[in-house]
């Protein structure tokens, strides 16, 4: 039996890494899971199974966050999918048995003044020359709205310092997309491209996935790491005061203000806000609208424009709306 529960798994994983999944973690939960079929005797993989042993406890444990129970449970139902295919005498487990729901974290919206001071603290990174690096690094995200992959993945061929214009080809969407800068923006890269970038190749070519060298690299030419950015924000936030412990601002907060200011920009301004998120949705390389459309609710002011908007056009006021 273990040979038929081991056989079954690793057919299910050459199947979804065929597909490109990875499921390393996935592969070891199954491993332990299948694991304890066999020691049980169980040949059909069932619901109440797959619930019991997701919310198992730990030796000396009192409870299992639900996160991790879900996790749990989300790698069998892709085996039981798997499973059920070939012999439906498999179950597979309901999604949403832990009760658990994917939630976005409440965005922290800079303040202009936080982000220069943001930057200005960067200049206390001594250490390779990451004095000159992060201020552009931060200052591009804050001023483009780019995630931080993509930005750490931009070519030097991807940077038009002549027309101020970026090509994103390594986001989550797959079609590539072309992101306008503001004059300053263009200074600031063209100033890191002829005076710093150049002394930090020595001579080595940094790769990109399409074979070309990076714009931000490690002093040697090397790719730059995301968990090195991360912790020179973790230095620069905490320095500049903005990271408490019941505060802990993220990179990709940058991009959250970036979006929350426009729109409020375009509402201060009186400007036809639904006409232009398509515009935004695409600059920020949004697969889904929804996505865009979230940022209406990220901050008190931006739902009580959209609010008043709405009752604008329905010829009415809306009680309770405030910008408090």
């Amino acid at each position: 039996m273990a040979e038929t529960w081991s056989g079954r798994v690793g057919g299910y994983l050459k199947l979804r890494r065929s597909l490109g999944f990875d499921l390393a973690w996935h592969e070891h939960l199954l491993r332990q899971f299948t694991t304890d079929l066999t020691a049980s005797g169980i040949a059909v993989l069932t619901v109440a199974d797959a619930v019991a042993w997701a919310g198992a406890l730990p030796a000396g444990q009192t409870h299992r966050p639900v996160t991790r129970a879900t996790v749990r449970l989300t790698a069998i139902r892709g085996f039981a999918t798997y499973l059920h295919s070939l012999d439906p005498v498999h179950e597979v487990p309901p999604r949403d048995v832990f009760g658990w729901r994917k939630t976005r974290p409440a965005p922290y919206i800079y303040t202009s003044e936080e982000i220069d001071a943001l930057l200005a603290a960067c200049t206390g990174l001594i250490r390779y020359d990451r004095r000159n690096l992060y201020p552009v690094l931060f200052g591009l995200i804050a001023a483009t709205g780019l995630r931080l992959g993509e930005a750490l993945g931009l070519g030097r061929d991807e940077v038009d310092l002549t027309d101020g214009i970026l090509t994103i080809t390594r986001g989550k969407s797959r079609d590539p997309r072309l992101v306008p800068l503001h004059p300053t923006a263009t200074d600031a890269l063209r100033d890191y491209a002829d005076r710093i970038a150049p002394t930090r190749l020595n001579g080595q070519v940094s790769q990109t996935g399409g074979g070309g060298a990076r714009f931000f690299t490690l002093p040697g030419g090397a790719p730059l790491p995301p968990c090195n950015v991360h912790h020179a924000f973790r230095q620069v936030t905490t320095s500049a005061g903005l990271r408490t412990e019941q505060v802990r601002p993220r990179i990709h907060d940058l991009r959250h203000t970036f979006a929350v200011n426009t729109l409020l920009g375009w509402y201060r301004d009186g400007l036809d806000v639904a006409a232009r998120m398509p515009v935004l949705s695409t600059y920020l390389g949004h697969t889904h609208p929804a996505n865009t459309y979230w940022y209406l609710t990220a901050t008190p002011e931006l739902m009580a424009h959209a609010a008043g908007r709405l009752a604008t056009s329905q010829g009415g006021d809306l009680e309770g709306v405030s910008a408090s």
